[in-house]
């Protein structure tokens, strides 16, 4: 900025010089052009100067930003390195508090353990001390019986006075156990007798249906129809009886269920 000044002072004096005289020379106005070529210089020199000032200014402004950016971002990180670190430090402490927990735990479980120990010891001492008990009497068990006794046995009970259900439930056994038996028709139809026995009218029709039904040339199959009959006119339902006392009739005219059907109806017309 001094030479710049001293620059301009020295134009100045110069000028006052070259007005003093009448006529410019050529040698004056050599110096005239030489001082605006001084003045154009010092001009674009004073420019030159500003732009780089301001280019000066404007790159510190720029790396003093950057660096501004760069240590804001550098303690961001360092925030977020504290922030973890505080967090796996509250995990390896939470890890140790456990740690002693499960040691604490385990450690009571053990005593525990051990006192239930000396205690089936001290147990088990006493008993060996005590004589020892007699063995215990054997249960008796029931002989396995065969299909045909165990039919016989069934019946036997429908036959006895008071034993229809213990006999039915046998029968039932046996149908269970043996339903294709050859004495399946005939356990149908003791089963029936148990059920009119005990006056369980309605299933003991139903029960003679099955003889009818899925034995029609059994020779239990007119005693079933007598005994169906009967059972009908025990509900007081004698129109039923007596259509089902003529059919038997009708299919089996020789039977001896068919005599009394006979007589049945006979009796029933009066």
């Amino acid at each position: 900025m001094v030479k710049v000044s001293k620059a301009r002072g020295a134009g100045i004096v110069l000028m006052l010089l070259l007005l003093g005289g009448c006529a410019p020379s050529p040698q004056q106005l050599r110096m005239e052009r030489d001082l605006e070529e001084m003045k154009r210089r010092l001009a674009e020199t004073e420019r030159a100067l500003a732009s780089q000032r301001e280019t000066l200014e404007g790159s510190s402004r720029d790396r003093f930003d950057a660096m501004g950016r760069r240590q804001a971002d550098l303690q961001a990180g360092l925030e977020g390195i504290r922030v973890e670190l505080q967090a796996v430090n509250g995990r390896i402490a939470d890890g140790a508090a456990r740690s002693r927990e499960l040691h604490d735990t385990v450690s009571l479980v053990q005593e525990d353990l051990s006192l239930k120990v000396s205690a089936l010891e001290g147990r088990l001492a006493e008993v060996e001390k005590r004589p020892a008990a007699p063995p215990p009497a054997p249960v008796p068990v029931e002989p396995v019986l065969s299909a045909a006794a165990q039919y016989e046995k069934g019946v036997a009970l429908v036959q006895k006075k008071g034993g229809g259900e213990e006999g039915r439930k046998i029968l039932e056994g046996f149908l269970r156990e043996h339903p294709k038996h050859d004495l399946a028709p005939n356990a149908l139809y003791w089963i029936g007798e148990a059920y009119y026995g005990e006056k369980e009218y309605e299933s003991a029709i139903l029960q003679f249906q099955d003889v009818i039904q899925k034995h029609a040339k059994h020779q239990k199959v007119p005693a079933a129809m007598l005994k169906q009959g009967m059972a009908f006119n025990a509900l007081k339902d004698r129109k039923s009886a007596r259509a089902i006392l003529r059919r038997l009739t009708e299919e089996f005219p020789k039977s001896d269920e068919a005599k009394k059907a006979r007589e049945l109806l006979k009796s029933w017309s009066k």
